[in-house]
């Protein structure tokens, strides 16, 4: 009896499960999505946007995203970037469009090597307030508006920089009006001349320092990052060829720091990578009616001499070939 029942559950399972419909569709119904990322710089000298939207279909998304037609409006929408200072509207920028056909296999699975984007040259007021407006044909808008980070300037070093101390240096600066993170690197500049070879080469070595956040946006505040000599000394080392009688000579170093406004931060916060297998990351935009990020960044840039202590201690601590400049 008891294995009648059994064979009787699972012929009425076996039923059940045929008369299930076998139709799936894994595809909703298409919806214009427009994606969106564009960064307003008021000391660069074009301001880019590119807008492209979201694609679904059949098959390998790889081999999709390579098609232009995918993702790239047709016909392309109106893009103007609008202006409002001391509470007055500004004249309309209306971007114009641009066909990049340099891009590389490899920069991106996205379709190469051309790509459209939207660009102006006229400059960026750092005192307004500007609004994305995006027009699509199908009457849509998409907008987005962010404030212009403000000037900013760094404080130390003041004239030379030093790799020389055994204790820890500084980078400083004073946090700038709605800007809210701070990204620094160095590069030093030396060049180096082969034997043989009558050219000299200029080289550079960059190195990426701590991210910094202000506390508010209101700017004014004291803001700086640390790093050790020695490090600079193992980086160098870690970069340069060991070549039998080659000179080189110490250049300058740039300080750079960038800062990107509130936005752009969360936006590059909410994006990082994360270690955890559960964490499932959110999705962040400031986008109306669409995805990505608008908003502004500026970039600081001072150059410094080495203090005469540090080009020393290349020349006579390290045998690499560094000479003292005359």
């Amino acid at each position: 009896m008891r294995k009648l029942l059994l064979f009787l559950i699972c012929l009425s399972l076996s039923v059940s499960f045929l008369s299930c419909s076998t139709d799936v569709d894994i595809y909703a119904e298409y919806k214009d999505i427009s994606i969106v990322y564009g960064m307003i710089e008021p000391e660069s000298d074009t301001t880019w946007i590119k807008v492209t939207k979201a694609f679904l279909g059949p098959g390998n998304a790889l081999l999709i995203a390579q098609n232009p037609d995918s993702s790239q409006y047709s016909p392309l929408p109106k893009v103007i970037l609008k202006a409002v200072k001391n509470g007055v509207d500004q004249a309309d920028i209306v971007l114009d469009t641009i066909t990049i056909n340099n891009k590389l296999a490899g920069d991106s699975i996205f379709y190469f090597p051309q790509q459209t984007l939207f660009y102006t040259k006229k400059p960026i007021d750092p005192t307004a307030v500007y609004t994305l407006v995006i027009e699509k044909e199908n009457g849509q808008t998409v907008q987005s508006t962010t404030p212009v980070v403000q000037n900013f300037g760094i404080t130390f070093p003041t004239n030379r920089i030093n790799f020389q101390s055994t204790t820890t240096s500084q980078i400083r600066w004073v946090s700038a009006v709605n800007g809210k993170r701070y990204e620094t690197k160095l590069q030093f500049h030396y060049k180096e001349l082969l034997p043989g070879n009558p050219d000299t080469l200029n080289k550079i070595m960059t190195w990426n320092l701590d991210m910094q956040k202000s506390v508010t946006t209101k700017g004014g505040e004291t803001i700086e990052v640390i790093y050790t000599g020695e490090e600079f000394y193992q980086r160098l080392g870690n970069q340069l060829e060991n070549i039998l009688n080659v000179k080189r000579w110490a250049g300058p170093v740039d300080v750079i720091v960038a800062c990107g406004a509130d936005e752009l931060s969360t936006y590059i916060d909410v994006n990082t990578p994360t270690n955890s297998i559960i964490q499932q990351l959110p999705e962040y935009t400031n986008i109306e009616n669409g995805n990505g990020i608008f908003s502004s960044r500026r970039t600081i840039v001072k150059r410094f001499p080495l203090t005469v202590g540090s080009e020393l201690k290349l020349v006579e601590d390290y045998n690499w070939g560094f000479v003292v400049n005359r």
